[in-house]
């Protein structure tokens, strides 16, 4: 792109600060609050001819949101040229990363905001996070994880190599001498084995040595590429070529034998470095094998565009849109498109679902942020920026008009086992769904008990017609990397669908199930899981108060879906067990109390209705009159009692927020009664 193209985005007001690129695309941001959030919550599809319109003006966006956020004051260089987090009370030590697109702007503009900008980040970052082996901190810290000099680095080396021109001779030279020192020390000295850790710093590795090997013209680095390129094919699942490694150790095989994998670093930072190296060095071989890969992980995008991390070993990072941290998946599937058109549909997809979850110039790490109040961290626009600058250097404009082609999962139909995950993704209708018995569990030194959805939990819910109503949380929301994630406002109420029992003893849920046993089956009507399970503290310990097995069936039907909880044997003990069915909808839909049984929620494309065959609560809210329920054994709710049958409620429900995926949810108690009631039936229609 040259500054012709940016001019014409001049001129239609793109690059004004406070004129948003949605402009360019007849969109408002999907992100609002007030009482007309629900309606502005939700877009109408776009058509666009390509992934460039897209790139360009989430560049833009994102950069002048940077920029208004990055500090200074030239005589205090421990904060000159930072990018200060509205979120985080500390400064993000790979803010730096942000030179990248900054150059790219400066370059294609001529605008002198972006080459200062640039100038002065990378400034801040040879002040306060550059070490003497040449790498550079992840955080201020100078005892803090180093590993990520690899994506700094590879900024450095794209800023260089496309844009350096922007910069006078010596200050050309300078960077370029930087450049060296972080390749040629740490990483170097670092980097000898692409499995080190885990599996996304080796994967990006291949690919950044061979750029620094390009950029420096220094034969090491690109020997050192070949080396770590060799070992790429290992780490490939079968049969569906998923890449595996992200796990402690990388290699660590669960108690039902599966390897560990991630989803959201796989497609938004592994995927992309192979990718890039494959196409660099024209191997056809291991080209065939991404796209092979790339099918692969391409059946769990939804329709859309996020990426269904639900289940993933790192899903203490997932964002709905990808993992908080990482650059994102347009570089790899907007390059691939050529072997599977599908490919750029992804891309596409996904980049305006950033569009929708973007406000004020930052990424937000999930559509209700802006509902529910949560400020944005700096970490998702900056890291998300470079690709956005990738693919515009990587790609051509075209004339060329052509009509997209389906994701996978907006035209399958059935069930679909991905043994080597022992994960289900269904579909049957407008439905989408996602049922998770994986049990490889991330471990870290300092974080015990992290812990994603598994014990067979309906992980993802999907209607066509309304969007996403169920997305798991993790069971407990840790920050597993505390510097990289935020606190969690407020109640940590997860928002996976599931069993439970809380009393004196703990609380006792499905979703610590490591064993739990899931069969399905499909017809031309439905599709079935039916699910053993018991109910398990964090330390795997059951509770002997209660008969802790349970059956659950999920049926999904081309009109509704149909939940169904019961113990497993005969004894019908009440209170045994709650289920608990958190709706995802945002702050500003309204919320109707039909009777005591059933509830009502109205949505801009239409209304869930969610009814079961016993009354059930609202956490946390008012409820009919007849719903008793005894929270303190089971989920907490309240029983106010306050409202009868049939009344009206106005939407003034409290909704519970987790930072995993960045989704509000209104969430349904339902206790077992026991007695003559065998299982609870609770049924989700749309109409």
């Amino acid at each position: 792109m040259d500054r012709r193209e940016f001019a014409g985005m001049t001129s239609l007001g793109i690059l004004g600060g406070l004129v948003s690129a949605n402009k360019l695309l007849g969109t408002r941001p999907l992100l609002a609050s007030g009482p007309d959030a629900a309606s502005q919550n939700r877009l109408p599809e776009q058509d666009h001819s390509d992934m460039r319109s897209l790139a360009k003006s989430l560049l833009v966006d994102w950069c002048d949101g940077m920029i208004r956020r990055q500090t200074v004051a030239p005589d205090d260089p421990s904060a000159h040229g930072a990018l200060q987090c509205d979120s985080c009370s500390h400064i993000h030590g790979r803010c730096s990363d942000a030179l990248y697109p900054f150059l790219y702007l400066a370059n294609a503009t001529g605008q002198q905001k972006y080459l200062d900008a640039a100038r002065n980040v990378y400034a801040w970052a040879e002040n306060n996070v550059s070490r003497e082996d040449g790498s550079w901190t992840n955080d201020i810290n100078p005892r803090s994880w180093r590993g990520t000099t690899i994506f700094g680095a590879i900024a450095l080396a794209e800023a260089l190599h496309y844009h350096g021109e922007v910069l006078d001779a010596d200050e050309k030279r300078a960077w370029e001498q930087r450049l060296d020192e972080a390749a040629g020390g740490y990483l170097f000295s670092d980097f000898r084995k692409i499995d080190f850790t885990n599996l996304n710093y080796g994967m990006t590795a291949v690919y950044g040595f061979h750029l620094f090997g390009r950029v420096l013209n220094h034969a090491k680095y690109t020997e050192r590429s070949q080396q770590l390129a060799v070992r790429v094919k290992e780490f490939f699942t079968e049969p569906n070529k998923l890449l595996w490694g992200e796990g402690k150790p990388n290699d660590n095989r669960s108690g039902r034998g599966l390897l560990p994998v991630d989803l959201g670093y796989n497609v938004e930072e592994s995927l992309n470095g192979v990718v890039l190296y494959a196409l660099e060095v024209g191997d056809e071989s291991l080209l065939d094998l991404l796209t092979q890969s790339m099918n692969g992980h391409l059946e769990f995008m939804l329709p859309d565009g996020a990426w269904d991390n639900s289940w993933g070993t790192r899903s203490a990072k997932w964002s709905y849109w990808g993992s908080r941290t990482a650059d994102g998946c347009q570089p790899a599937f907007a390059l691939m498109a050529d072997r599977n058109p599908a490919f750029e549909t992804a891309a596409i997809k996904n980049a305006e679902l950033l569009k929708r979850c973007t406000a004020d110039g930052l990424l937000h790490g999930g559509p209700h942020y802006v509902s529910h109040g949560v400020k944005p961290c700096i970490h998702h626009t900056f890291a998300h920026a470079k690709a956005m600058a990738l693919v515009l250097d990587k790609t051509q404009p075209t004339a060329t008009k052509h009509e997209l082609k389906p994701l996978p999962r907006v035209t399958s139909d059935g069930v679909k086992h991905f043994a080597e995950l022992d994960v289900w993704l269904a579909a049957k209708g407008p439905w989408r769904a996602t049922v998770s018995a994986y049990d490889s569990i991330y471990k870290t030194k300092s974080a015990d008990h992290i812990q994603q959805p598994t014990g067979g939990s309906l992980a993802v819910l999907h209607h066509a017609q309304v969007g996403t109503l169920l997305a798991s949380s993790m069971a407990r929301y840790i920050q597993v990397e505390p510097l990289n994630q935020q606190p969690q406002p407020g109640e940590d109420f997860p928002l996976t669908t599931r069993l439970e029992r809380r009393n004196e003893g703990g609380w006792f849920t499905n979703l610590y199930d490591l064993k739990a046993n899931v069969t399905s089956n499909a017809t031309d009507d439905q599709v079935r899981f039916d699910v053993t399970t018991t109910l398990q503290d964090e330390d795997r310990q059951i509770d002997d108060e209660s008969n802790s097995q349970c059956q659950l069936s999920y049926r999904i039907e081309r009109e509704r879906v149909l939940l169904t909880a019961s113990p497993a044997q005969s004894d019908r003990q009440a209170n045994a067990f709650a289920l608990i069915v958190p709706i995802v909808s945002p702050t500003g839909e309204t919320v109707r109390r039909v009777s005591k049984n059933q509830i009502e929620i109205e949505k801009p494309e239409g209304t869930v209705v969610c009814k079961c065959n016993v009354p059930f609560a609202i956490h946390g809210g008012a409820q009919s009159s007849g719903a008793q329920s005894s929270g303190a054994q089971s989920s907490g709710a309240q029983s106010s009692g306050a409202q009868s049958s049939g009344a009206q409620s106005s939407g003034a429900q409290s909704r519970v927020f987790n930072m995993v995926p960045g989704m509000e949810a209104v969430p349904l108690v339902v206790e077992y009664p026991g007695g003559n009631v065998s299982e609870i039936q609770f049924e989700i229609s749309v109409s």
